[in-house]
């Protein structure tokens, strides 16, 4: 038996405990695909309806269907992200008709960061990037709580200090 993260003792060939990514990283997505598609909305009305008359403005409508489409998938998308915390390693999941997961042995990574860009810092999100030797197994959690993303931080450079130790 051991203790997860949570303090729930469980067996070690137990399913892990998965967490989802909070609700700000779909809202930012989604905020930003709506500008994008109204600025792109308007710029096309604007330019059909100067070039080619105000009915031909009515065109640039069309293609808010495809962001109605994308405003879907990226709530599908964001409920695929979702992390777990084991013994030996972090678990990564994602993906919608893909799916990919990621399994990142604390005793090989090399460095956590914690970033935040200004839009991100604006929806109080942060993400938290995993590098290893091997570029090909960085990971990346988008989305965070910035706490969580410290406490996730701080807590995988413990476990890989403790593993690349042999510890």
């Amino acid at each position: 038996m051991e203790t997860g993260t949570a303090g729930i003792t469980r067996s070690a060939d137990a399913e892990p405990v998965w967490t989802g990514l909070p609700p700000g990283l779909l809202r930012m997505r989604r905020l930003l695909l709506g500008v994008w598609a109204g600025v792109a909305a308007l710029g096309v009305g604007l330019l059909l309806g100067l070039l080619a008359g105000p009915g031909w403005a009515a065109l640039a409508l069309l293609p808010l269907a495809p962001a109605l489409w994308a405003w879907r998938m990226l709530g599908r998308n964001w409920r695929s992200w979702r992390y777990a915390e084991r013994a030996d390693d972090l678990l990564i999941s994602r993906g919608v008709l893909w799916r990919e997961e990621t399994v990142v042995p604390y005793g090989r990574m090399q460095l956590v960061e914690v970033t935040s860009g200004p839009v991100e810092r604006h929806f109080g999100i942060a993400s938290v990037q995993l590098h290893t030797a091997a570029a090909a197994t960085d990971a990346r959690i988008p989305g965070l709580d910035p706490a969580e993303a410290e406490r996730l931080r701080d807590r995988l450079t413990e476990l890989g200090e403790a593993r690349s130790a042999g510890l």
